[in-house]
């Protein structure tokens, strides 16, 4: 627990009011929205929302289907929010992915960028190359319906999107197919 908690500090003290500072260009829908945590870094994916609900590594299972290890960071976000490319790549999955409910995947040199729990109604397809800073999406609804296959479900039996307690953004970061830390890399 006091691990979580200077987490929480940590983050407070020195990313918070690194991204109150930025400035965020255009917001039209499609454009370009740079936001970047340092200068050799990646951008931020979801502009605005910086607090996690679940850091990366061990933790207390949240619900039904989840992993005790937690193999990315939650950013909880209201569904609808923007998603953005963090680097220059290609998607390379965009489809309903279990745990992770609806997945776009971006690629780049060795890494693998999974954005879970994103909204069904893609804006990319599978093969669009993409900028860093460019909308690749939308947080997504806690509950999907029709999904075949779909095996969550929260405690009242609705079908969720993927193993989610609310509405996020889940970040999985792959090098080389291992997972990492994605805060190490903004």
């Amino acid at each position: 627990m006091t691990s979580i908690i200077l987490f929480v500090i940590f983050i407070s003290i020195f990313f918070i009011p690194i991204i109150q500072s930025q400035n965020l260009n255009s917001s039209s829908p499609g454009s370009s929205e740079i936001l970047d945590f340092n200068p050799d870094g990646f951008t931020w994916p979801i502009p605005g929302y910086t607090a996690l609900s679940s850091p990366f590594g061990k933790r207390n299972v949240p619900t039904s289907g989840a992993s005790s290890f937690h193999y990315g960071v939650d950013i909880p976000a209201p569904e609808g929010t923007k998603l953005i490319a963090i680097n220059d790549g290609e998607i390379t999955f965009c489809s309903f992915l279990g745990a992770g409910g609806y997945t776009i995947t971006l690629s780049f040199d060795s890494f693998k960028v999974s954005y879970c729990h994103v909204d069904p109604n893609f804006i990319v397809s599978v093969g669009d190359f993409v900028k860093e800073g460019q909308v690749i999406g939308f947080v997504g609804p806690k509950y999907v319906y029709g999904v075949p296959g779909n095996r969550y479900f929260d405690s009242s039996g609705k079908p969720t999107n993927g193993a989610t307690t609310g509405c996020h953004l889940h970040l999985g970061f792959r090098i080389d197919g291992e997972y990492k830390n994605p805060l190490d890399f903004f």
